[in-house]
């Protein structure tokens, strides 16, 4: 198939996948663009798509007289196609997005979440169909345990810089993101990986031992 002028976000939750835009993330000298501790998808199976708005998350020890200030400006805010990102430093100490925030996020069109940390009201946000990768849950609320100190900036996970506006993927294969400067060119190359796969697989099935069609199409 032959690549199209413009990849869209739509064709991208169509054809793509987290495990070939790595792929396609390594072939241009960027190895390192997927936390590699463990997330799971915990409210919804499938590929989640979009582009990162940012919170950065730290524990809090004291009683906060603004305790949901700015994770309430943040999911306000939310645009349609927007992924938030809570990037916690992998605390459990309370469960920071639930419900009520996946509420208010839907309602800006954001698409999904990742959290580098606790979620809870598991069931209800499932019931909602909105896609929510995390660490583990948790029964307590963030109130005087966590909190939101700043948001619309590049944030770290596990090493891994997420910037608002990038792209991220996340499936049960793990969570890779795209930074904007080879966004064009990642986006591109995975595109024609997924097709020439594709065709790789075909011929496999049809009888082509796996050397052969390694030889003959380059793809694995």
């Amino acid at each position: 198939m032959t690549r199209p002028s413009e990849i869209t976000l739509p064709m991208m939750r169509e054809s793509l996948y987290a495990a070939v835009v790595s792929d396609a993330l390594d072939s241009l000298g960027l190895p390192h663009q997927s936390p590699r501790l463990p997330f799971s998808p915990f409210t919804q199976p499938g590929l989640l798509v979009g582009r990162c708005r940012t919170t950065l998350w730290v524990d809090m020890y004291h009683v906060d007289p603004k305790p949901y200030d700015l994770e309430l400006r943040s999911v306000d805010a939310c645009q349609p196609d927007d992924v938030l990102i809570a990037a916690a430093g992998g605390s459990m100490r309370s469960g920071i997005w639930g419900e009520l925030l996946t509420t208010a996020a839907r309602n800006g069109g954001c698409v999904g979440a990742v959290v580098d940390g606790a979620i809870r009201d598991v069931d209800k946000i499932a019931a909602m169909n909105f896609p929510v990768f995390a660490r583990g849950t948790c029964v307590y609320d963030s109130q005087n345990r966590q909190r939101v100190v700043d948001l619309d900036i590049p944030v770290e996970i596990d090493g891994v810089r997420f910037a608002p506006g990038d792209l991220v993927f996340a499936d049960r294969d793990g969570i890779v993101v795209v930074p904007r400067e080879v966004e064009q060119e990642a986006i591109g190359r995975a595109w024609d990986k997924v097709h020439a796969e594709n065709i790789t697989r075909d011929a496999i099935r049809a009888g082509m031992k796996a050397v052969a069609a390694y030889e003959k199409y380059g793809v694995l």
